[in-house]
């Protein structure tokens, strides 16, 4: 392998691994930045402990992406604590976790994959249309709130 191609490499994992943890505080700080006044209602539906299926992304061995799914509904799993390192954005990173999560979700049986962004994320919400997810109804929590949209996409 020549020096100047990175090693990616995708570790399934759940929420207690240290890396997930690292790069779901630098999510947290993030969005307390973009969502303000509102970061605290938010917060609280992201807690991490009990995340059983988690996808952390190396470059390099340095882990530079996450995202996790966890149960919504008997045929749905709910995409959660997706994040890129800043400066490791626009080069397909998160794309490559969300097929990841998708994949696993999949193979667990689910049949579809739903998820909640905020209006002040655009480039998650460019990610997720780009990516197939259709806009939803807000579901649950985030019914009646305008910050927040969901999204749905059925898996093959």
């Amino acid at each position: 392998m020549s020096p100047s191609l990175n090693e990616m490499s995708v570790l399934r994992t759940d929420s207690k691994n240290p890396d997930f943890i690292k790069l779901v505080k630098k999510l947290d700080t993030e969005l307390a930045e973009r969502d303000g006044e509102d970061h605290a209602f938010y917060d609280q539906f992201n807690k991490i402990s009990k995340l059983k299926h988690v996808i952390v992304l190396y470059l390099d061995h340095k882990p530079v992406s996450c995202g996790a799914i966890k149960g919504f509904d008997s045929s749905s799993v709910e995409v959660k604590r997706m994040f890129t390192v800043p400066g490791y954005r626009r080069q397909g990173m998160a794309r490559k976790v969300l097929a990841e999560l998708e994949k696993w979700a999949s193979e667990l049986s689910y049949e579809k994959c739903v998820l909640e962004t905020g209006r002040r994320q655009p480039e998650a919400i460019a990610l997720y249309k780009k990516n197939g997810y259709q806009k939803i109804p807000n579901y649950g929590q985030y019914k009646g709130i305008e910050n927040s949209l969901c999204f749905e996409k059925q898996l093959n």
